[in-house]
């Protein structure tokens, strides 16, 4: 592992070394490459003067929480975009998922149990609801992985064709029974307290289970990225598809997986997302991609493919959560919101093949 230290005073004494103009470039490099990170400690400070609570215990506490909730889909597309591509349907996945949730973990008394030939909730009904909505999500990322890798199809025109497919099956489970369109509420305190059991607190704001579960997710994902074959045979398929063919890795096989493995994390975000929202709706999981796409490309993981980190991406979702908190707290409207998250999704893009570009 490199050394953070060793690698400053490396750079440090290569920039002694340069002449002027190249250290005019350095320094202007430097600053546009890290430009976010500069704009958010800037936008921190400012948010921190107009609202002194924003570095409270219990704001960090809230950030944690929501970290927690949005890190799993994160490491799920993040694959994705290390394969060169991309998923537009990890949102709807997610929402198809927590209604699959929702129906199933109602509770046996609720007046308006959508499912009512279903079970009381007892741990082994969990735990096979939690395995199905897995397994729902790994199969849509199975269909979008073998499109994808069987006919060369771009990953946008693949994903974009499931995620309508799934918007539509979502609709249509939401029809259900007579449920008429109605939200999926009702959920069974088992599945609360399995979430929602508070760890402990950070000021007035309660950890959730889920948060260590989200730790636990993030090691063994850090591990299969880092310490496995597949993880190996992922980033070679990312650097160069060729190259890594004729260097015997199956690209096939690998695509697939990547793509099967996003889904089975949204899988796991939807079950989350059930329970945080605590109403399941047929607009739940709308648009949630933009924000994992946004938080991996601020952590490192580029569109070109072959690079990026879990600490990267686990670091891209702390900052753009930030940012949300921040702006929420200064009064911004939900419409600018999206502005802005818009706007922050093309600046690390344009930031992140900007190094690329300067490289040639």
């Amino acid at each position: 592992m490199a050394n953070p230290v060793a690698n400053l005073q490396r750079t440090a004494a290569e920039y002694k070394q340069m002449d002027a103009k190249d250290k005019r470039r350095f320094i202007t490099d430097s600053i546009l490459n890290n430009a976010l990170y500069i704009l958010m400690v800037l936008f921190c400070i400012y948010t921190a003067i107009q609202r002194p609570n924003f570095f409270s215990l219990g704001s960090i506490g809230n950030l944690v929480v929501q970290v927690a909730a949005y890190l799993p889909m994160a490491l799920g597309i993040a694959g994705c975009i290390v394969l060169t591509g991309t998923d537009l349907s990890a949102g709807r996945c997610v929402g198809l998922t927590a209604a699959i949730t929702g129906a199933f973990l109602q509770r046996i008394d609720y007046a308006n149990k959508m499912l009512t030939f279903l079970p009381e909730v007892t741990p082994f009904w969990m735990a096979v609801t939690l395995l199905s909505v897995v397994a729902v999500g790994a199969f849509i990322g199975l269909v979008n992985g073998f499109f994808v890798a069987k006919f060369s199809l771009h990953p946008f025109i693949v994903t974009l064709s499931t995620q309508l497919i799934t918007y539509g099956i979502i609709l249509w489970f939401f029809d259900l029974n007579g449920n008429n369109g109605a939200p999926i509420g009702g959920l069974d305190k088992l599945y609360k307290d399995f979430l929602g059991t508070t760890m402990f607190k950070m000021g007035n704001t309660p950890i959730p289970l889920y948060v260590l579960y989200a730790v636990i997710l993030t090691a063994l994902m850090w591990f299969v990225w880092n310490k496995t074959t597949f993880g190996k045979n992922m980033f070679a398929v990312g650097s160069n598809a060729e190259a890594a063919k004729v260097s015997g890795v199956n690209v096939f096989w690998t695509t697939v997986l990547v793509h099967t493995l996003a889904g089975a994390m949204y899988g796991y975000s939807g079950f989350v997302e059930g329970f945080r929202s605590g109403s399941i709706a047929a607009g739940t999981g709308t648009n949630y991609e933009c924000d994992a796409i946004a938080a991996c490309v601020i952590g490192g993981v580029s569109f070109v493919g072959g690079t990026g980190k879990i600490s990267g991406i686990v670091l891209g979702v702390f900052i753009l959560r930030i940012i949300f908190i921040a702006l929420t707290m200064l009064g911004v409207s939900s419409s600018s919101l999206y502005i802005i998250k818009g706007a922050i999704i093309l600046c690390a893009v344009a930031l992140d093949m900007r190094k690329y570009l300067v490289k040639k």
